[in-house]
């Protein structure tokens, strides 16, 4: 591939977004590859930002998008109801655990986080528990970056700036088990964290508390965190106990990325309310939804109506993609995809360990996967901040053709992690393409840093 400078011969952009940092040019993109305009061909090992699950230029998606844009673009949900979304609706109630058969249709992640917590409220309302306010979220986490959302959020650098102009949520220690040096098993360690959820409702006051939020698999804050099986059992069995709801942000590991629609699936937890979005609709239009319960939403509607709304609400031309994508994923069994060579994938991934001592953890499930580095693998102590070693890693991938994603891993100050999450259509074939190239990166960057 080439390595031209990308905004070479480019005249000056008028966009602006996180840094003044030029992108090469997209030209065209299809299956798990894109193609910049001067001809170079990358791999997408990240799905984008964890978005992409179908891959690119589907051409059931493409075709169902153009026969609805010969219909109806767009159909104001106060002034009518349009198919595609009471399919799409109908179709994701079928696919939810227990009585969630209510869904609510957004643009994007944070606007399904917003959603959910707005219903929560409003639910306690109806119910006559208006002092229930609080919703207790993890450190490190992200659910958005909305001010409701970001008032969730347990990651310092993005929650900071914008701290006077929001009343931030209570925390408790995400289950961060890999860096703990105790004697405890695994199920032992997760009832501890799940009883840490247990002691903060105590503290605030249970009468206060609203509900509680998490990732089932963590997503860019945690990278790919996933808590031992007794984890999950218990934190709903805590919310039972004391009347919380329990929400599960499944924007970046639901629509089938684990191996399962949700999640949450793997641990037969059923939550109070979920979040959707990212592979949902997988990058063709913005869409996302919130799911749950008649029991929740009936209360609301009977108490005046569920005050909130977007726009873009159940459009129709985003809802048409949201059932081809839905197509893709059942009919060719992509959810299954995603478990078998997600497996592979860690495999590989593990494989890189004995390599490089600088790899200290790899985890998720699925095809939701992250690759911690650390300066010691003894004691996971983290590589110097300063030296933005996962930052790196992500260019020098880059570099050989390789899209990977990272962030920062321990709050946002400290810790590296890169996410490797291609496409759930990827072939073991392809995952050696990957792995391949990312060890490439990986003795490029063991060599900078001195290991």
């Amino acid at each position: 591939m080439t390595t031209t400078d990308p905004s070479e011969a480019r005249p000056p952009s008028n966009l602006f977004y996180q840094t003044r940092q030029r992108q090469p040019l997209i030209d065209r993109a299809e299956g798990i590859y894109m193609y910049a305009a001067d001809g170079s061909r990358y791999i997408d090992g990240s799905s984008g930002a964890m978005v992409s699950n179908i891959g690119h230029s589907n051409p059931r998606v493409l075709a169902a998008m153009q026969a609805q844009m010969e219909r109806a673009t767009f159909a104001y949900r106060l002034q009518f109801e349009n198919e595609p979304a009471e399919t799409l609706a109908r179709r994701v109630a079928d696919l939810m655990p227990g009585d969630l058969d209510r869904v609510f249709f957004v643009s994007g992640g944070s606007e399904a986080v917003e959603s959910c917590i707005k219903l929560a409220r409003q639910y306690a309302l109806a119910m006559g528990e208006a002092q229930r306010y609080r919703v207790i979220s993890r450190y490190p986490s992200y659910h958005g970056s909305t001010l409701g959302a970001l008032a969730l959020t347990g990651y310092t650098p993005m929650v900071a700036p914008f701290a006077p102009m929001m009343e931030e949520m209570p925390k408790i220690p995400a289950p961060l088990c890999h860096l703990d040096s105790d004697d405890l098993t695994p199920e032992q360690r997760g009832i501890r964290y799940a009883d840490m959820l247990d002691a903060e409702i105590r503290r605030l006051g249970p009468e206060t508390v609203l509900a509680f939020i998490m990732e089932p698999v963590g997503g860019a804050a945690t990278g790919a965190l996933v808590a031992p099986d007794s984890y999950y059992p218990r934190v709903r069995e805590i919310c039972d106990h004391h009347g919380v709801l329990l929400i599960h942000d499944e924007v970046m590991s639901g629509a089938g990325r684990t191996g399962r629609f949700l999640a949450s699936e793997h641990w037969d937890v059923t939550p109070d309310i979920i979040a959707l979005s990212k592979g949902f609709a997988a990058g063709y239009v913005p869409l996302g939804a919130m799911v749950a319960s008649r029991r929740l939403v009936e209360p609301v509607l009977s108490a005046g109506g569920f005050v909130h709304g977007y726009t873009y609400a159940g459009n129709p031309l985003a809802c048409a993609a949201g059932n081809a994508v839905l197509d893709e994923i059942i009919d060719h069994d992509l959810m299954g995809n995603a478990a078998r060579t997600g497996d592979y994938l860690y495999e590989r991934l593990q494989g890189l360990q004995p390599r490089f001592p600088i790899i200290g953890d790899v985890r998720g499930k699925g095809l939701l996967l992250a690759v911690e580095l650390v300066a010691d693998r003894m004691t996971m102590v983290p590589l110097p901040p300063e030296r933005m070693a996962a930052a790196r890693l992500t260019e020098l991938a880059f570099e050989r053709g390789l899209i990977i994603y990272w962030r920062r891993s321990r709050g946002g100050a400290l810790g590296d992690h890169v996410l490797v999450c291609p496409p759930l259509i990827v072939s073991r074939e392809q995952v050696d393409d990957i792995t391949d190239r990312l060890a490439d990166a990986l003795a490029a960057l063991t060599h900078e840093l001195g290991h």
